[in-house]
């Protein structure tokens, strides 16, 4: 558990120096670590027993779902039991392709704990961009939300386990299935910080996309500084507008937040709008957002005036 203190040390001094840039530059080191294991050192730790709200998802017909961290340390340990039932083993590669949805958050923690490798995909990847992820990725097993998995042509598909969230999918596990697995999740063996967690594949603006490898220490506690970045304090309330299976929903929607100690907001929607989001950011208390540069300039064309905000942290990235 060294490396959990040492990285709960960075934490706090960030945390502590939020409004002192210079001394927070001056005095901060990054942890030295050896074995670490971001969903089993740090997040089981800092949900036992915390009935504090962790995910608040909304969708555009009003439904709401809202979890604890509490909640989603034991759902995301059942899912890992699931997983590893299956034939998911320590190593293995993943391919997610999942939506805004709770589940996404759970089978990525889930993935974590197990010591998989994951390839975080865009919900809109056509079959040639599947294609070119499984066989690059040399991915093992599948994770995709029903409508996505469906996209999937049959010579498209690794052998290994294949998973669907929401409605049945002929050929695929169904992922409610994993609601009954058993709550008590052991690790295999220790995690080291070099062993590597997550292969993305870059944008591929000018060429074909190439494949990045992070580590269990490279963005677990190399977004440490997005804690800063991002402003986020324990019990914030934080949107960041951007789709899974991109590196910025990694570091603003999951690693960052629940670091900090802050709920993650979860907008789910067809199609973007200024005044949707505008009433979201109003009506729910966001206290913390991050944007692209394109959102703010449809923002700003808005009567702000008619929108009360509680935001306390304003990011631009992108």
């Amino acid at each position: 558990m060294a490396g959990n203190t040492a990285f709960q040390e960075a934490r706090r001094f960030l945390l502590d120096q939020r409004r002192d840039y210079a001394a927070a530059r001056a005095g901060f080191r990054w942890p030295r670590l050896d074995e670490f294991n971001w969903a089993l050192d740090w997040f089981d730790e800092f949900a036992r027993g915390n009935t504090s709200l962790a995910l608040w998802a909304l969708d555009e017909r009003g439904r709401e779902e809202k979890r604890s961290f509490a909640e989603i340390a034991s759902r995301s340990d059942r899912m890992a039991n699931f997983l590893r039932g299956r034939g998911v083993a320590r190593g293995d590669r993943v391919l997610l392709m999942l939506a805004n949805l709770p589940e996404l958050w759970e089978v990525l923690l889930a993935c974590i704990k197990l010591g998989v490798v994951v390839v975080p995909t865009t919900v809109l990847a056509g079959p040639a961009e599947i294609q070119d992820r499984v066989e690059r990725g040399k991915v093992d097993h599948v994770v995709a939300g029903s409508e996505q998995a469906r996209r999937f042509p049959s010579g498209l598909l690794p052998s290994g386990m294949r998973m669907a969230v929401g409605e049945a999918v002929a050929g695929w596990l169904d992922g409610a299935q994993a609601e009954q697995a058993p709550t008590d999740f052991q690790p295999d063996g220790p995690t080291r910080a070099s062993d590597p967690l997550l292969l993305y594949f870059t944008s591929g603006t000018t060429a074909k996309p190439k494949l990045v490898l992070h580590t269990h220490e490279s963005y677990p506690v190399g977004h440490l500084s997005t804690i800063y970045w991002l402003g986020l304090q324990p019990g914030d309330l934080h949107l960041n507008v951007s789709s899974p299976g991109w590196a910025k929903h990694a570091w603003s929607s999951f690693f960052a937040p629940w670091t900090a100690g802050a709920a993650v907001f979860v907008h789910q929607y067809e199609r973007f709008t200024a005044r949707g989001l505008l009433e979201v950011l109003s009506e729910k208390g966001i206290t913390t957002l991050c944007a692209p540069p394109t959102v703010w300039r449809m923002l700003i064309q808005e009567d702000l005036e008619r929108y009360p905000l509680r935001l306390r942290e304003a990011v631009s990235a992108g």
